[in-house]
């Protein structure tokens, strides 16, 4: 970890909510690599989702020479506000963030990364964000229950023409490898899926997949 720094801040979104944020930094100043800085946006915070579950893919980016952020969405942790339950005020944080990394980070280009519901949420600001080049979706809510709550946000990602990943296991309880692909058949632009095969939606955000994911995301980093 010592390869790393990490500084709090807090983000004013356009609606008066503060948001608790990190900023995970290479210690040594190295040329960042293609001045790209990855967002990543936590799981449901209705279900405990936080920022802290992105701490050890947010330290490999970093270590990788990367700048990273995470941040606790409205009614989460630090953050003031309150979540809502279809995560449709949440991407106004999304928005808020990327738009401070790109003010005060001097951030021109920008990886959109959300985990869960939080790849719903970021796949709604994708496009109200000028710098973002690209998006990453571990475990996305294509399924029909989960649907109810995040359908509204599927449009937005799957219109969108910018480079995506969809990563998802093979045993996700909440959209199945075939729900997976159905969406994705209609989806505009560049899309890539990656399958892990075994692993299920819980299972995914915990520790054991950090080092792989942090690989195969900046994989896909150096194709943009």
């Amino acid at each position: 970890m010592s390869s790393i720094t990490v500084e709090s801040s807090t983000v004013d979104t356009s609606d008066g909510v503060k948001l608790y944020t990190r900023v995970f930094k290479p210690r040594e100043e190295v040329t960042l690599k293609d001045n790209l800085l990855i967002v990543l946006v936590h799981p449901y915070s209705v279900l405990g989702g936080c920022q802290g579950l992105l701490k050890g893919m947010a330290s490999g980016f970093a270590a990788n020479g990367y700048k990273a952020v995470t941040f606790d969405m409205r009614g989460v942790g630090r953050s003031t506000g309150k979540a809502s339950l279809t995560g449709s005020s949440e991407v106004k944080d999304v928005i808020a963030v990327c738009k401070w990394v790109s003010d005060n980070l001097s951030a021109t280009r920008i990886l959109l990364l959300g985990s869960s519901a939080g790849a719903a949420i970021a796949g709604s600001a994708v496009d109200e964000i000028e710098q973002v080049v690209g998006y990453v979706s571990l475990g996305y809510t294509f399924g029909m229950l989960a649907s109810i709550l995040f359908g509204r946000h599927q449009k937005a990602i799957l219109q969108s023409l910018k480079p995506k990943l969809f990563v998802m296991g093979t045993r996700d309880g909440f959209t199945s490898v075939k729900q997976l692909k159905n969406k994705l058949s209609s989806a505009a632009g560049r899309v890539e899926t990656h399958l892990i095969e075994g692993a299920g939606h819980f299972q995914m955000e915990g520790p054991e997949y950090d080092a792989q994911m942090v690989k195969l995301i900046l994989e896909f980093v150096a194709s943009l």
